[in-house]
């Protein structure tokens, strides 16, 4: 549960900060969206409601007084503020009022921002020419972001009002957006954090809950099953066993006080034949429900009842436990429980003709190896799984790391099956 709970906790701390990456990002672009926004409020706030309100037709041909009035307002109050410098053209892209008097009566094609603003009557910044803008003028202001306004003189003649406000001063205002709510991004992202793990362990608990449970309800299935198995096994030898034992000799009996040339004799004696080997098979099978106490027949006595059934079936069961093997009664009880699961694997799945079981005794813990020769599965499949009906492996496995073992199943395709279990001798 651990391990669960570190993985998920190292998986959401990654997701986190991919998350808080792309969010930085977000929010820069939206802080760099927002300062062009506002870089276009100063440019209509100078061009319309500064500048606009100034303008006579006397700038239109170049009347010094009209360019003295523009450049008072322009230098006193426009330079001032983030607008590094400002130019007025006309339609044709010619220069009638500029900041710098060097550029008045200068020609520059309008370019399709420019364009755009004068058909749109709209602001429209440019920020995609930052060298030209900047050889547009004598002194070296830097990267400039070039807004481009629509105004108009009072007798409607259109003319273009234009600031260029220094680049890095809208990266200053975009980073000082963005930056103001990184720190609300991080605590989010700390408190989802935060807020994962225990709800992760807890989930993770009921997870591990819900597999004890179930657990424990398969246990109880088990259990219940040998009880049945017991109450069946137990009815089958007191009752049609017993009564087949006793018909059998009594076959045997009426067929030898006949003489021997009486035509009876013979069915009898065959009759009587069949009882007994019906009888055997029936005892075999019993030995298959409910095998043998182990406690009181003993494990070498009790697996080797286990392999009878193989036996019959034609499979070949070499079964090989020390006679002084000295063993706790759950350890035992346990290493027959393992036999038993892996020969009825070997009976229903694996086609074998020779099986093999071994018992030893070795640094304080109990051996026990089932080996066949049957056909095996693929290393994909080397895990046992409910879909392949080995249930009672899985459950042994558990039982097995209850009790402080391990259990490893080894397979094969084509080259049989081999089951392991190590339990510790306490």
């Amino acid at each position: 549960m651990a391990r669960a709970v570190l993985a998920f906790a190292i998986t959401g701390l990654v997701v986190l900060i991919l998350v808080g990456i792309a969010g930085v990002l977000v929010m820069r672009r939206l802080g760099t969206a927002e300062a062009l926004r506002q870089a276009e409020r100063i440019a209509l706030v100078a061009g319309r409601g500064v500048v606009e309100p100034r303008l006579t037709e006397g700038i239109v041909r170049g009347d010094s007084s009209s360019l003295l009035t523009i450049d008072e307002v322009v230098s006193g109050s426009l330079l001032r503020g983030p607008i590094a410098r400002v130019t007025i053209r006309d339609p044709d892209g010619r220069v009638l009022y500029a900041d710098d008097p060097a550029l008045i009566g200068s020609t520059v094609e309008l370019g399709a921002s420019e364009q755009k603003a004068i058909r749109t009557g709209e602001a429209v910044t440019n920020e995609g020419t930052a060298d030209e803008l900047e050889s547009r003028f004598e002194d070296d202001l830097g990267p400039l972001l070039e807004v481009s306004l629509p105004v108009s003189t009072p007798a409607g003649r259109p003319l273009l009002f234009q600031a260029y406000i220094p680049l890095d001063a809208v990266t200053a205002s975009a980073e000082q957006l963005w930056r103001a709510f990184l720190p609300v991004l991080a605590v989010a992202l700390l408190a989802l954090a935060v807020v994962q793990i225990p709800l992760a362990l807890r989930l993770a608990r009921q997870v591990r809950a819900s597999q004890q449970e179930r657990e424990l309800l398969l246990r109880r299935a088990i259990e219940s099953s040998d009880l049945e198995r017991r109450r069946i096994a137990g009815d089958l030898h007191d009752g049609p066993v017993q009564q087949l034992a006793g018909l059998s000799m009594s076959l045997e009996a009426a067929a030898g006080s006949v003489g021997a040339t009486d035509p009876s004799a013979g069915p009898l004696r065959e009759a009587a034949s069949a009882m007994r080997r019906s009888v055997r098979v029936l005892r075999s099978a019993l030995m298959g429900i409910y095998p043998a106490n182990v406690q009181r027949a003993g494990l070498g006595t009790a697996l080797a009842d286990l392999a009878a059934p193989l036996t019959e079936q034609g499979i070949t069961a070499d079964v090989d436990v020390p006679p002084n093997l000295d063993l706790p009664p759950e350890v035992e009880s346990l290493l027959f429980r393992a036999s038993r699961e892996a020969f009825r694997n070997v009976e229903r799945h694996a086609q074998a003709d020779r099986v093999s079981l071994r018992v030893r005794a070795e640094n304080g813990l109990a051996l026990l190896e089932v080996q066949d020769d049957g056909i095996g599965f693929s290393s994909e499949r080397s895990e046992p799984s409910r879909a392949d009906g080995h249930i009672g492996l899985l459950l042994l496995r558990d039982l097995a790391v209850d009790a402080g073992g391990i259990l490893h199943v080894d397979s094969v395709e084509g080259q049989g099956t081999k089951v392991r279990l190590e339990v510790p001798i306490r």
